[in-house]
């Protein structure tokens, strides 16, 4: 019977003999020296780094970084647009013949203080607006409540569905003429989108959320303003930038009611036939539409919680 060397049977095997530590040895070796002293340990940590980073490339090894909120396209291509518009404007406005009812209508300062009137209108009732339906819209979704939820809103509902010119006629009929009695009609027409939405956004977060912050001992003021609202932003900050492009529309309208603004300018190019007087309180509005809209775009990507920003 041939015999075996106790050292070639351990090579072929098993680690425990002398053959078995040479081909862990060269396992080691082609490792290479590592930084914690010893060439096992090389070899094992430099395994798991070049898993890390793989898995990460791949998507699956660390969670996902959000999306930007506010890009250079954002920021630049509108205000980019307007600005050309109104330089197109004011150059074609400039070298045009007027007559002297056009130039009483555009001279003596008489644009800028109508656009001032109109952002004054504008920002008025935007802030009674959210002053408003914010706090409304939390109150109804609290338990004691809800059963008047439904009443609120039908009044919203009214306030919007009658028309815009209707609603400021009556409010002339019974309080008189002036920026107030406008700014009341402004607020009336646009509280709606912000409450509806306030209402659905804080209804559409999941109960066992709220449960279980109110299981690690958190107050109720607290889960509204850590958990409830936070998530509810989105679709609050949606009703909000509707509601301020209703509000730029329908101050036009406050003209009617001796509140200014630039529907002075719009009704008198239409009363007078000046269409150059027209066209020019028509591109003001419509610019100053697309740039409250463009700010509210902007501040509903800042104020939007990161991590509902996040790709998935």
């Amino acid at each position: 019977m041939t015999g075996v060397r106790p050292g070639e049977q351990s090579g072929g095997v098993g680690r425990g003999g002398r053959g078995g530590s040479s081909r862990w040895d060269e396992a080691r070796g082609a490792a290479g020296p590592g930084p914690h002293g010893t060439d096992a340990d090389a070899g094992i940590d430099g395994a798991g780094g070049d898993g890390g980073e793989g898995a990460d490339g791949g998507g699956g090894g660390r969670s996902r970084r959000p999306t930007r909120k506010v890009t250079w396209r954002m920021l630049v291509f509108r205000p980019a647009v307007l600005v050309i518009a109104l330089v197109a404007t004011y150059l074609w406005i400039t070298n045009i013949h007027l007559d002297a009812i056009e130039h009483n209508s555009l001279d003596n300062g008489n644009v800028q203080l109508r656009l001032w009137q109109h952002i004054r209108l504008t920002a008025i009732s935007t802030f009674w607006v959210l002053l408003i339906a914010i706090p409304l819209g939390i109150a109804l979704t609290r338990r004691r409540l809800r059963p008047v939820a439904p009443v609120f809103t039908a009044l919203a509902n009214i306030g919007q569905a009658t028309p815009a010119i209707g609603l400021l006629a009556l409010l002339v009929i019974w309080l008189g003429i002036g920026a107030r009695t406008a700014i009341i009609g402004i607020v009336a027409y646009a509280v709606l989108p912000v409450l509806s939405n306030t209402v659905a956004g804080l209804r559409a977060i999941d109960p066992t959320m709220v449960e279980a912050a109110r299981g690690i001992g958190m107050s109720a003021p607290g889960v509204l303003a850590r958990v409830e609202l936070p998530l509810a932003v989105p679709l609050i900050l949606a009703g909000v930038r509707t509601a301020l492009v209703l509000n730029v529309g329908t101050a036009t309208l406050a003209t009617f009611g001796g509140g200014g603004g630039l529907g002075d300018l719009i009704t008198s190019g239409i009363v007078n036939q000046r269409m150059p007087v027209l066209i020019l309180g028509s591109i003001l509005t419509v610019a100053l539409a697309l740039f409250v809209d463009w700010l509210a775009a902007i501040a509903e990507a800042l104020l939007r919680p990161r991590g509902l920003g996040a790709e998935t």
